[in-house]
């Protein structure tokens, strides 16, 4: 039985089990087509051992973007004689998950008689990014719901379809699969949010793919600073680091100083899991410095300027500094954040305020922490970060004061607030 050793040798270089490659086949098939591809182990057995010898069009274009090559350069021969199309390689920054794609990719989905595709333009994109806008306010307003998350995976799946429908000029293919990048990010950070960290890693698999067959530096910076906090929540710092920082060496951080001053700023809160407070000092020092230097009127994606602002840059110091235990520190940075919020952010004002009463807990100011606890606007109570902020919280105050009056006073608005949460 005649092995396919370029196959082989490629899902060695990706640490891939036959499994693990039929997923990730899967997946893109799902992103090129709207619907799930069936490679099973099996078939990838067959690929491996000689039995395919010429994939068909939907597992050729999938074994091309998730390896970042022709399908010739994988140990397989076309059946006929006709001209394999080489693929335009495009240049990712990224690790093991990341992958480029190709062209030829977009031919594996469902074909559309050439007369009758029509011509995708920029209104398209910009009617796609519109719907965007709102799913971004949604995700700020409310964060990490299901429904958020299906809604940008829905979103992603119809700007790829504008492919397959029609045809389009390179830079607004470019700009499609940057579009659906973004969406798919976007559903990673709903994952995140919302604590369903096995959907973001699938999230975060197919938005790199898509990022990197854009070519858009801006939206390879969110989905590597996304993987670093997707990391930085599972308690893995090291691997949050090197994913952050294969946001922060992205040219676009040397020519926009507020992408730089959010790779710095998330560093930061990395840091503070690992409880390095001098290395805290000099991130957030870096993403002061950068936050300063940035025009702010500046033209920038929507995910951007969303959220990102003196605010987010105190409450990302306000996490760094409670994760390592600086709780006087922490509790300066949380009334700054909360003092230049914007009003729309109520995720992020109820997640800084849970933040702040852990922060007066650990220095021992009971009074202060219960009352800023029960200041938490009860819409969010069910937030899954801010519920988490609250039970470590009704923990540490237990066992700091377990029968004080404090701490009556908050089981009793415990148990008639928290009880409803999920």
């Amino acid at each position: 039985m005649a092995v396919n050793d370029a196959l082989k040798a490629r899902m060695n270089e990706l640490d891939l089990t036959q499994v693990e490659l039929a997923e990730r086949m899967n997946d893109v098939i799902h992103t090129l087509t709207g619907t799930r591809g069936k490679v099973s182990a099996r078939t990838i057995h067959n690929l491996m051992y000689g039995q395919t010898s010429w994939p068909h069009s939907k597992q050729r274009a999938a074994l091309e973007v998730v390896f970042g090559c022709p399908a010739s350069e994988l140990g397989f021969t076309p059946r006929t004689r006709a001209p394999v199309i080489e693929p335009r390689k495009t240049d990712v920054h990224c690790r093991a998950f990341t992958t480029t794609a190709s062209g030829l990719a977009l031919g594996a989905a469902v074909p559309v008689r050439a007369d009758t595709r029509r011509r995708v333009g920029a209104s398209d994109i910009q009617r796609l990014h519109a719907k965007f806008a709102q799913i971004i306010t949604s995700d700020h307003r409310q964060g990490g719901r299901l429904t958020i998350e299906t809604q940008a995976l829905a979103l992603a799946g119809e700007a790829l379809g504008l492919l397959q429908r029609g045809s389009a000029s390179q830079r607004i293919q470019n700009a499609v699969y940057a579009t659906a990048a973004s969406f798919t990010s976007s559903a990673m950070w709903a994952a995140i949010d919302g604590r369903r960290f096995d959907a973001a890693q699938r999230h975060f698999d197919r938005a790199s793919s898509l990022a990197g067959m854009s070519g858009d530096l801006t939206i390879q910076f969110r989905i590597w600073s996304h993987a670093g906090s997707l990391y930085r929540h599972l308690g893995r710092p090291v691997d949050a680091l090197a994913a952050n920082d294969a946001a922060r060496r992205l040219s676009i951080t040397r020519r926009d100083p507020l992408f730089a001053a959010l790779g710095h700023a998330r560093h930061a809160a990395i840091h503070g899991i690992q409880g390095d407070i001098g290395a805290i000092h000099r991130t957030l020092g870096l993403a002061q410095e950068a936050f300063d230097r940035a025009q702010q009127d500046e033209p920038r994606p929507v995910w951007m300027t969303a959220f990102f602002d003196r605010a987010e840059l105190h409450s990302l110091a306000t996490a760094a500094h409670l994760s390592a235990r600086d709780y006087a520190t922490a509790e300066a940075h949380a009334h700054r954040s909360l003092a230049a919020l914007r009003p729309e952010l109520e995720r992020t004002r109820a997640i800084t305020t849970a933040r702040l009463c852990r922060a007066q807990l650990g220095q021992d100011d009971l009074d202060p922490a219960v009352r800023t606890a029960m200041a938490i606007p009860e819409a969010t109570l069910t937030h899954p970060r801010v519920l988490g902020l609250l039970i470590g919280f009704t923990n540490t105050l237990h066992r700091q004061a377990p029968t004080s009056t404090q701490t009556r006073l908050w089981d009793a608005y415990a148990q008639q607030h928290l009880r409803r949460t999920p």
